[in-house]
Formats: C-alpha cells, sequence, structure tokens
C-alpha cells in the first residue's frame, strides 16, 4: 500500500513486519496484532510482556514505540495498543468473567 504524505509516498509497514519488531524487542511477550480497518495501515496490537511488570501504561506504551524503532508516524500510520503484565492481563480477563454483562438487565 502507498500512502501520499505532503506530496511523497510512503510504503505502510505490513502488519508481520510491527509483529517481528515487537517480538524482536519482547521474546516473551504473547503479542496479537490486527488490522482493524481492514486497509493495512491502522493496527491494534495487544502485548503482554513480562517486562512490563512494575510499569506505568505510559512507559509501557513508551517501550512498544521504542520497539518500533522510530517508524511510527511514517511508515506506520496508526497503532492502537493495548498493553498489559501477565498477572494484570490474568486479572482483566478474571474481572471479565466474574462480572459479566447482562444485556436483558441494561448493565
Amino acid at each position: 500500500m502507498v500512502r501520499q504524505n505532503d506530496g511523497a509516498s510512503d510504503v505502510a509497514m505490513a502488519g508481520p513486519d510491527i509483529e517481528a519488531l515487537i517480538r524482536e524487542a519482547f521474546p516473551d511477550a504473547e503479542v496479537t496484532l490486527t488490522d482493524l480497518a481492514g486497509d493495512g495501515d491502522h493496527f491494534g496490537a495487544r502485548v503482554v510482556s513480562p517486562a512490563f511488570a512494575g510499569k506505568s501504561r505510559i512507559q509501557q506504551h513508551q517501550m512498544v514505540y521504542a520497539a518500533l524503532k522510530g517508524r511510527m508516524g511514517g511508515e506506520l500510520h496508526a497503532l492502537a495498543l493495548e498493553t498489559a503484565s501477565p498477572g494484570a492481563a490474568r486479572s482483566d480477563l478474571v474481572s471479565l468473567q466474574v462480572n459479566p454483562i447482562d444485556p436483558a438487565a441494561g448493565t
């Protein structure tokens, strides 16, 4: 995919390349990459890594952006990030299971 940007064209970064950079920086991570718009230009990434333990959400996101080696905003137009340490990810899952939404109750 080629995108026009102020008269210059640049090639959008492919999903497998994004995933490879994240896995290179976080080899022990669970990485799930999703093409959000189906256009190969807007991705979502869920990254669960022990490296995020004790870090704020902002620090976790900064770590992922650093792994992308300056491509954010250039080759990589948009990336929605969800990051967590393994313990926090399990905690989120448990709270979803314990507190299911009941559409009939309007909650």
